[in-house]
């Protein structure tokens, strides 16, 4: 299946402010590894801000999670390659009630 509207998707600041920032309490565990394995931090963020683009809109391989009473839940599995390595990256996303577009909740390695 494909995420609803996913050329629409809304990845606010969670990847600087969370994932890819080596700070925060929690985030810094995800900022080391997408450092380590595939040579992203918070000063090239925008290459893993493209490659979530780009599955969110042409993936098929999304997974409906059901509904947490905030919306309709979703994740998204998708292999990403850099000049240090590859990996599967795994996005989290939410459709919240009376909107029509997914927001990405987490996005870290497996």
């Amino acid at each position: 299946m494909k995420l609803p509207n996913g050329q629409h998707c809304d990845l606010g600041t969670k990847l600087e402010d969370y994932s890819l920032n080596p700070l925060h309490r929690e985030g810094r565990h995800k900022a080391r590894v997408f450092d380590s394995v595939l040579g992203i931090t918070q000063a090239n963020a925008e290459v893993l801000r493209a490659a979530i683009r780009s599955a969110a809109a042409s993936s098929d391989e999304v997974e409906a999670r059901g509904n947490n009473g905030f919306g309709d839940l979703f994740t998204l599995r998708f292999v990403m390659a850099s000049a240090r390595g590859s990996a599967t990256v795994m996005t989290a996303w939410i459709v919240l009630r009376n909107e029509d577009f997914p927001r990405l909740t987490t996005c870290y390695i497996v």
